[in-house]
C-alpha cells in the first residue's frame, strides 16, 4: 500500500539567528574525492586493483589533493591497492591519501599497517551517533556512543606515534549526523577534538555526513552553522561535509553548508554512491565556475576522465546530467535555437559570456558547437540557419529562414527523426537550388547607354532554347528574356547575396524571392562569380513555375 501515514516528519533543527543566507561563495572548498571508497562500495561489481589504479591517476590529473582510497582494513583488494600506491611511488608529493576505518582497535592497527611508508595520509575514523542507530542497532545510550568515539580517537592517535616518519592527519565522522541531535553531535566531536589536540598549524577534520538526507538543504545549513559556532578550537578544525542524495539535494546541501561555514567537501565524480548517490563534485565545481569562481579542479578535458570513470564503474552517464551530459548544451526547441544563434552572433571573445540558455561556453569543457543546436520537428528557423552557416557558410536571410523552416519541419515530421546539417543542406538545394527542369547553359551580356542586353541558351526539358532580353541591369534583362520566351512575369521581391568565405577565392551565394505569374517562389544559386550566382538563383526560381518551353522558338 502507498500509505504516507506511516511516516513522520524528520525533526527539523532551526537556527533562529542564522547568518548563512546572507553569505556568498567566493572560493572553492578543499575537495576530497571518495570515488575509490564510498563510490566503489556502491558498485554491483567493485573495481579491481588495476581499475582503481587507473581511476586514481585520473583523479590526480583532475587536481584532487585529497583522495579517500578505500577501507584497507575491511577488504584485501583495498589493502593491496593501498600498498601498490605506496610501494610503486604512485602518490604525488602534493596529494594526501585518506583511508576509512571503524573505531575498532584491530581494524585501526591493520589500517596503519596498510599505510606503512606513506609520506602523508589522513586516517578517517567514524562511529554512528544517530538516535535510530543508538536505540535500534547498538542499543547504547549517549555515553556509550561517546565512549566508542573517544576510544577510537585514542587508538588512532597512538597508532600514528608508531610511524613518526609519516605526516598524519586525523578525521572524525559522527556517522548519520543528520539523524543526530545537534547538541549531542557537538558533544561527541568535542570529546574527539580534546583527545587529538589540534592546532592552527596541525588541524584535524570534523566531517559531518548527511549519511541519509533527511531534511531540506536549509536545515542542513542550520546544523552546520550551529556546529561551526560550538566546536571547540574552531581555528584548528577543518569542518567537512559529506552529503548523500536521498532527497535529490546533495549538491544544494553542500553549497549551503559552505555558506554556513564548512571548509571542505567530500563527493564523487558524477555523484556515484550508495542508494541515490553522493554529492557530485563535478556539478558543484561547475556551479562555482559558472559564477566566475575558480573551482581549482582541472575540468577543461573532463571528457577524457569521464570515459575512465564510466569504464571502471560500469555506470553510464545520463544524457541530461548537469554540465557534462551529452545533451545538456543541446537545443531542439525553435525559440531556444533562435535565441542562442542571436546571442552567439553578438558574443565577442573579450566580453563576459552572455548567451541565452547556455550558462557557460561549452568549449570550456571540450565541447564543440556541433551539438549545441540540433534539428527535429520541434526546431525552428534559428537552429536551421545556425547549422547551415556553421557547416556550409550559408547565411540565410530572415525571409528565407521563415519559409525554409516550414519545409524542414515537414521533412522531420515525415521521417520522425533528427535531421543533421548535411540532410538540411540537401533539402535546401532540392527545394530551391535545383534547376527544376530549366538550366541556364551559357550567356553573353552587353551594356550600352545604361541598357543591359542578354543572349542566353536555356535547356528546358529536353530542348535547348535561345532567349534574349534587355533591362536596366543583368537580372532585369534575364527576367525579360524569360517573359518573352516563356510568358513568365517575374517580379523580384527579395534579393540577398554573400561570400561563403572571407577570401578572394570564395564562392558567392545568392538568394532570390520572386513573384512569378502570381506565385511566390524562391531560388538559391552559388558560383565563383556573384552575377552568375544571381542568374542561377533566378533560374532555379523560374524553373518552379515554367512547365514547358515555347517550342516555336526552340532549336535543336
Amino acid at each position: 500500500m502507498f500509505n504516507h501515514q506511516k511516516y513522520r516528519p524528520s525533526p527539523a533543527f532551526k537556527l533562529s539567528d542564522r547568518s548563512w543566507p546572507d553569505n556568498e561563495l567566493r572560493h572553492a572548498p578543499t575537495w576530497c574525492s571518495v570515488d575509490l571508497r564510498d563510490g566503489n562500495q556502491a558498485l554491483i561489481e567493485p573495481m579491481s586493483v588495476e581499475q582503481k589504479l587507473e581511476m586514481f591517476d585520473s583523479l590526480v590529473q583532475i587536481g584532487f589533493k585529497q583522495i579517500e582510497i578505500g577501507f584497507p582494513s575491511a577488504s584485501q583488494t583495498e589493502y593491496e591497492f593501498t600498498r601498490r600506491l605506496i610501494d610503486e611511488g604512485r602518490i604525488p608529493d602534493d596529494v594526501t591519501v585518506q583511508v576509512l576505518v571503524q573505531a575498532r582497535k584491530h581494524l585501526i592497527d591493520k589500517t596503519y599497517d596498510a599505510l606503512k611508508g606513506v609520506k602523508q595520509a589522513i586516517v578517517h575514523v567514524y562511529n554512528s551517533t544517530s538516535t535510530i542507530q543508538r536505540e535500534r542497532v547498538f542499543k547504547l545510550d549517549k555515553s556509550g556512543i561517546i565512549d566508542i568515539a573517544k576510544q577510537g580517537a585514542q587508538w588512532v592517535l597512538e597508532g600514528a606515534k608508531d610511524h613518526p616518519n609519516t605526516h598524519w592527519g586525523f578525521q572524525y565522522s559522527p556517522e548519520s549526523f543528520t539523524g543526530t541531535e545537534v547538541d549531542f553531535a557537538v558533544s561527541v566531536c568535542n570529546e574527539v577534538i580534546e583527545i587529538w589536540q589540534p592546532s592552527p598549524d596541525n588541524k584535524c577534520i570534523i566531517n559531518l555526513p548527511a549519511t541519509v538526507e533527511m531534511n531540506t538543504p536549509s536545515v542542513f545549513a542550520d546544523q552546520i552553522e550551529y556546529m561551526c559556532r560550538h566546536l571547540n578550537r574552531r581555528d584548528s578544525i577543518e569542518v567537512s561535509v559529506h552529503t548523500h542524495n536521498d532527497r535529490g539535494c546533495a549538491v544544494a546541501a553542500s553549497e549551503m553548508a559552505l555558506l554556513a561555514g564548512a571548509d571542505r567537501v567530500e563527493g564523487t565524480i558524477l555523484g556515484n554512491g550508495e542508494r541515490t548517490g553522493n554529492m557530485d563534485v563535478i556539478t558543484l565545481a561547475m556551479n562555482l565556475y559558472s559564477q566566475g569562481i575558480n573551482p581549482e579542479l582541472n575540468l577543461g578535458e573532463i571528457e577524457t576522465h569521464l570515459e575512465v570513470f564510466e569504464r571502471c564503474t560500469q555506470l553510464p552517464r545520463h544524457p541530461r546530467h548537469p554540465w557534462v551530459g551529452d545533451l545538456v548544451y543541446t537545443a531542439f526547441s525553435g525559440s531556444h535555437q533562435d535565441a542562442i544563434k542571436k546571442c552567439l552572433d553578438l558574443q565577442q571573445d573579450e566580453q563576459p559570456w552572455q548567451v541565452a540558455y547556455l550558462p557557460i561556453d561549452p568549449a570550456d569543457l571540450g565541447r564543440d558547437y556541433e551539438a549545441v543546436i540540433r534539428v527535429n520537428s520541434q526546431s525552428g528557423k534559428g537552429g536551421i540557419a545556425y547549422l547551415l552557416e556553421r557547416e556550409f557558410g550559408f547565411k540565410l536571410p530572415r525571409w528565407l529562414q521563415i519559409k525554409f523552416s516550414q519545409v524542414v519541419q515537414q521533412a522531420s515530421d515525415k521521417s520522425g527523426k533528427e535531421l543533421d546539417a548535411a540532410l538540411i543542406y540537401q533539402i535546401l538545394w532540392q527545394s530551391y537550388g535545383d534547376s527544376h527542369g530549366i538550366e541556364l547553359k551559357q550567356y553573353d551580356i552587353h551594356t550600352a547607354d545604361s541598357i543591359t542586353k542578354i543572349e542566353a541558351m536555356i535547356k528546358a526539358g529536353s530542348s535547348i532554347v535561345q532567349v534574349n532580353g534587355s533591362g536596366g541591369g543583368a537580372l532585369e534583362a534575364l527576367t525579360h528574356a524569360y517573359l518573352e520566351q516563356f510568358g513568365t512575369d517575374i517580379k523580384i521581391r527579395n534579393y540577398h547575396e554573400h561570400a561563403l568565405q572571407a577570401d578572394s577565392s570564395s564562392e558567392a551565394v545568392c538568394y532570390i524571392e520572386a513573384e512569378i505569374n502570381g506565385t511566390n517562389v524562391i531560388g538559391v544559386g552559388r558560383s565563383k562569380d556573384v552575377l552568375d550566382a544571381g542568374f542561377k538563383a533566378l533560374t532555379a526560381a523560374a524553373g518552379q513555375v515554367i512547365v514547358k518551353p515555347n517550342h516555336e522558338k526552340s532549336t535543336a
